[in-house]
């Protein structure tokens, strides 16, 4: 079992990274866009930088979850059916991917966080207030626990922002308190995916735990201030996210085309 795998230099750099994307994560979602670049460029395995950045996502979500539920801004009672949904879908997610190659899931992907940046820029009264709950118990528990906790173990970028969408567009919660609720669904997805990777031993635990001390101090910042700032930080965050997530996808998916056609017109 490898502990470090990098020098001690890299994962303070690893550290200070896990840091800025637990923070934005805890607001907006999309960290990972930081983490698993950063954990693949500093040498790490496809394998291993996913299993590494699920131990540090746990951290981070873990952390601003606590956070959350001790400010009462979310009853921890009220969320077991969502909670139980949520873990069962990330394993299934988890254990289906290494059968399953997402290749069609990536393409379509980017348009589907576009539409959620879109959303939140263009409706600048979402999730300003409590709004009539749509759905109640199960079905909502299958779809936003179930389905969004699926996507997460099986793909897992921009999790936080479905999880989000889904507590204000379904529940009627304000954004604020979305948020808070998703990060709760979002570290339950990642201690299901983390157990996973567990088993297969593929975690790089020495880096992966001093990330993670770096994340819960990223995310207990990012929390503290989603209950301070509200819908005024959120929205714009949801927004910026959106949009840099998304254009990597793209980027990933698409970039040697797009490279080919930036050519033909220079």
């Amino acid at each position: 079992m490898d502990w470090f795998v990098v020098s001690p230099m890299l994962v303070g750099l690893l550290f200070c990274v896990a840091v800025l994307a637990a923070f934005i994560d805890s607001i907006a979602g999309g960290g990972g866009l930081l983490t698993v670049p950063a954990l693949l460029a500093v040498g790490m395995s496809p394998a291993q930088a996913l299993a590494t950045n699920k131990l540090q996502a746990v951290g981070g979500s873990f952390s601003a979850s606590l956070y959350f539920v001790r400010r009462k801004a979310v009853n921890l009672a009220e969320q077991k059916l969502n909670i139980a949904m949520t873990f069962i879908g990330s394993v299934i997610g988890a254990i289906l991917i290494q059968h399953i190659q997402p290749g069609l899931l990536r393409q379509v992907l980017p348009l589907l966080i576009i539409a959620i940046g879109l959303y939140f820029l263009l409706m600048p009264r979402l999730g300003e207030e409590d709004r009539v709950r749509r759905l109640h118990g199960l079905p909502f528990a299958l779809i936003a626990g179930g389905c969004v906790g699926f996507y997460d173990g099986f793909f897992g970028p921009g999790a936080g922002s479905f999880y989000a969408l889904a507590f204000v567009t379904l529940c009627g919660y304000n954004l604020a308190k979305s948020t808070a609720h998703a990060k709760v669904l979002n570290f339950t997805s990642n201690m299901g995916g983390l157990l996973f990777f567990m088993f297969g031993g593929k975690v790089v635990w020495g880096t992966g735990l001093i990330m993670l001390l770096g994340a819960i101090c990223g995310a207990r910042l990012g929390a503290r201030m989603v209950l301070s700032r509200g819908q005024t930080l959120i929205r714009p965050m949801v927004v910026i996210v959106s949009a840099v997530m998304s254009s990597k996808l793209l980027y990933d998916s698409y970039g040697t085309q797009i490279g080919a056609w930036l050519q033909t017109l220079f």
